[in-house]
């Protein structure tokens, strides 16, 4: 078997300090990680969630985040986004070599997602997937969309997001979540047949 060269360049790394009147947000990624994680958002169901996204995008996420949580937990979602979004934008710098493009179909027990997304500089996000509870844990089952939302917003990427099928609500999210990951891996991935050039005919992205 003809193994292909692997990449090796420098770690693709951001660190996003964001103070707001709302949140105190420290957020660290590194691309090229292993999918090691500290999260602390002070929402134990956000927290879970973004453990998958490092354990399945193989991304090194650190976030700690003060907010506003004697309101609400909306601004919290929110800002966190925003600040993982930025990060892995400013990571990613000119966006040479990278894959681009990333797509999952994510199944847990009954339910099945799919996510895809491009790593486009257009900022879109469609989020496909109704809940029939209120809350998950302590989380507004709202502010889920609103957390991809941002990400996306933040982050520069078109992504959809839909759920085909299922039954239990804390399955539709954490599929979403993990088929994110999965996405994100591929899509940041360099890919050593054009590691030196942009993915785009336009020469920018």
């Amino acid at each position: 078997m003809v193994r292909r060269p692997r990449y090796v360049g420098p770690m693709r790394t951001a660190t996003i300090n964001r103070r707001t009147s709302e949140t105190a947000i420290d957020v660290t990624v590194n691309l090229d990680g292993t999918g090691v994680y500290a999260i602390a958002t002070g929402i134990g169901f956000l927290d879970h969630m973004l453990e998958q996204l490092s354990r399945h995008s193989l991304i090194d996420l650190d976030v700690k985040v003060d907010g506003d949580l004697h309101i609400d937990q909306h601004h919290t979602t929110e800002d966190s986004a925003l600040a993982i979004g930025e990060a892995v934008a400013k990571a990613l710098g000119d966006k040479k070599g990278i894959r681009r493009y990333g797509d999952a179909l994510s199944p847990m027990d009954e339910t099945l997602c799919r996510v895809a997304l491009d790593i486009s500089g257009r900022p879109w996000c469609v989020f496909d997937l109704e809940f029939s509870q209120e809350k998950l844990g302590e989380m507004d089952t709202e502010l889920f969309e609103h957390w991809f939302q941002s990400f996306a917003q933040a982050a520069g990427i078109t992504l959809h997001v839909e759920l085909l099928h299922g039954r239990n609500n804390h399955h539709f999210i954490e599929s979403a979540f993990k088929g994110l990951a999965r996405s994100l891996r591929t899509a940041v991935e360099i890919d050593p047949r054009k590691a030196d050039a942009i993915p785009s005919t336009k020469g920018m992205l």
